[in-house]
């Protein structure tokens, strides 16, 4: 990949929330396109609303998938007002193809289905190594996801035939040589520059404001100097947590339960069994069926003759790759590891015993049982732990409704107070004593309906207690405002440090760049000196500054040198002599290097489609998107 993305590592991460993040697959987005209770509207695609709980679900999915792919990144970033927005962006960028899917009659078949998981490397990690699906870990993949295996299945399908929404255009874009050559040209060219350099920080201590001069800047800049709304707050909260600290069971129901589930507690019973398969798919010719079947019949008699050499039969015999070179041997597996018909047989012989020709959807088995293991029957002592922990949560989820219906009308009929409701379920009154209006992600007080019912006039004036907020599944929350601090000017005497910093800071800039300027007119002036000259290009920076390096990249060339100016903002002024254009020889990577140039077009052609199709399908988004500050603040 060019030199940009590995330079920019912190950059490039924001944006691969909106744009390589893909809305598709084993973890796509649908799970969290469920509508919530009622919640504030964020965004809006083709009428369909897009709720707060929904975004921040979403966010928090991607979040904790890139933390877990890329563990070194700052986890901060992932929390930036940047980070979220482009979250937000992504769902809406799901909903949008989903939307278009459904209206331009786009679905994926069941030989798309199948070839997709046959090649998805998370779903062929899940192969036994015997080439079958390790069922009981497929379950959990898709149990991971709130789904079943079909469910599972069935967003697979939805989110292949979204993704051919932009397909057609994505994959449909080219360029020609003589376009790619311009503009990679253009790319991998060095220019040799001077950079003369007049940093405001090197003209911190030529400055010295007035009293007046930091009153007046003070004055004119006042809503920079703002303490922050805060309130002071007290809150409950119930969850299947709390509700599990409530309850004590008896011993006698703990052995009970023991008595009754101890081998399932145990374990699973496994079976060691080695095969001969003869390929033959449930689709192919009838003929080749009975052909295979056959052929089968007559190994199964040799092998009875010599059960002693069922290794051997199976390794000049036996079609199955993953297996045949060990003797056909399958290692220990339990129930719900093979496909049926196999597993059947399996769990129907007795140790040593060699099977009848077995028909299933890849062929027909001879199989022979190497062994059993029986799980170890575990004492009450050893399983008394887990059987306490499965029965509590067994019996919080059915009495949390009962325990959320009394939260609520507790919390309602004593509105003066949290403490009948604490008192009443046993549960903690916690306390924030700066709150502000900023949502906080993984904060059960940084939510958005609950900030929004803290802050309301009647928490506020009233010292009522909020309504009863469901904030996530099976946890609800409520509060009280105790003190509530309005947001105010902050007086002269107290900022004054931080107004007399960001004055020194403005002048010193301005005679930074007034310097800068001067020099810029004495370009041709013997006693202006310019360092040593550093090759420069736009993947290649050399350490200059980048508004310098696009300045200079920039520069009408046509006659050389050339001087100009460039304004640092705060950070200065710079005077830049460009002297000498390089031009690189890239002809070692020509190929690799149009690819990745086709690849940048045909992504800039897929989101000026998606810009087309979101004008058509009325998508519009509520939040204000976070600007340039937000961003240098995540990195």
């Amino acid at each position: 990949m060019f030199d940009l993305f590995r330079k920019h590592t912190k950059i490039m991460m924001m944006v691969m929330f909106l744009l390589i993040i893909p809305s598709f697959v084993l973890f796509g987005l649908d799970g969290y396109s469920r509508r919530q209770p009622s919640d504030k509207v964020v965004a809006d695609v083709a009428g369909q609303d897009i709720t707060q709980a929904q975004w921040d679900g979403v966010h928090k999915a991607q979040s904790d998938r890139m933390r877990e792919s890329m563990p070194n990144l700052d986890a901060k970033m992932f929390d930036s007002a940047y980070a979220r927005y482009a979250s937000l962006e992504q769902l809406v960028h799901d909903r949008v193809t989903a939307v278009a899917a459904e209206k331009f009659h786009l679905f994926a078949s069941d030989a798309r289905l199948a070839r997709f998981l046959q090649e998805d490397a998370t779903i062929a990690s899940l192969r036994l190594p015997n080439g079958k699906m390790d069922m009981e870990r497929y379950r959990r993949l898709a149990a991971a996801q709130g789904v079943t295996p079909e469910g599972f299945e069935n967003n697979v399908r939805l989110n292949l035939a979204k993704q051919q929404v932009e397909a057609g255009v994505r994959n449909s874009a080219f360029a020609t040589p003589a376009l790619a050559a311009v503009a990679l040209n253009a790319y991998f060219e060095q220019r040799e520059v001077q950079v003369l350099n007049f940093q405001s920080a090197d003209y911190l201590t030529k400055v010295h404001p007035t009293d007046v001069e930091l009153q007046t800047y003070y004055d004119a800049h006042s809503d920079m100097f703002q303490a922050a709304e805060q309130a002071h707050i007290e809150y409950v909260v119930l969850d299947l947590e709390s509700v599990k600290k409530s309850i004590v069971l008896p011993e006698s129901e703990l052995k009970l339960y023991y008595e009754q589930n101890a081998s399932r507690l145990s374990g699973k019973e496994e079976r060691r069994a080695s095969h001969i398969l003869i390929v033959s798919p449930k689709d192919a010719p009838a003929v080749e069926r009975q052909k295979a079947k056959s052929r089968a019949e007559e190994l199964l008699k040799a092998v009875r003759s010599a059960p002693q050499n069922f290794a051997e039969f199976a390794k000049k015999n036996s079609q199955d790759p993953g297996s045949a070179a060990q003797g056909g041997d399958l290692n220990f597996f339990g129930r719900g590891a093979m496909v049926k018909p196999f597993e059947d047989a399996v769990f129907a012989m007795k140790k040593g015993g060699i099977s009848g020709v077995v028909e299933s959807d890849f062929g027909y088995h001879i199989i022979q049982l190497t062994d059993v293991k029986m799980p170890h029957l575990r004492s009450f002592e050893d399983l008394r732990p887990s059987i306490e922990a499965d029965l509590k949560t067994q019996q919080a989820q059915h009495k949390y409704a009962e325990a959320a219906e009394l939260f609520t009308n507790l919390v309602y009929e004593q509105s003066n107070s949290l403490k009948p409701v604490a008192d009443k379920l046993n549960l903690a009154i916690k306390t924030d004593w700066q709150l502000g209006r900023q949502p906080q992600t993984g904060s059960v007080v940084g939510h958005q309906k609950f900030l929004d019912a803290i802050f309301s006039a009647d928490s506020i004036e009233k010292k009522h207690n909020t309504e009863v907020i469901e904030i996530a599944p099976n946890q609800l929350i409520a509060g009280r405002v105790i003190e509530h601090h309005p947001a105010r000017k902050l007086p002269f005497a107290e900022v004054r440090a931080q107004v007399q910093q960001r004055v020194t800071e403005q002048q010193a800039t301005v005679l930074a760049q007034r310097d800068g300027k001067l020099a810029l007119l004495k370009k041709n002036d013997k006693s202006v000196t310019m360092p040593a000259p550093v090759l420069v290009s736009r993947q290649q920076s050399n350490k200059v500054p980048h508004p310098v390096v696009q300045a200079a990249m920039r520069a009408d060339t046509t006659s050389l040198p050339v001087t100009l100016g460039v304004s640092l903002g705060d950070q200065g002024y710079a005077v830049v002599r460009v002297t000498k254009v390089v031009h690189q020889d890239h002809r070692g990577t020509a190929k690799q290097d149009s690819d990745q140039y086709v690849a940048a077009w045909s992504a800039a052609e897929g989101l000026a489609y998606y810009d087309v199709l979101k004008q058509a399908m009325k998508a519009s988004i509520s939040v204000p998107k976070p600007g340039l500050q937000e961003l240098a603040t995540s990195k």
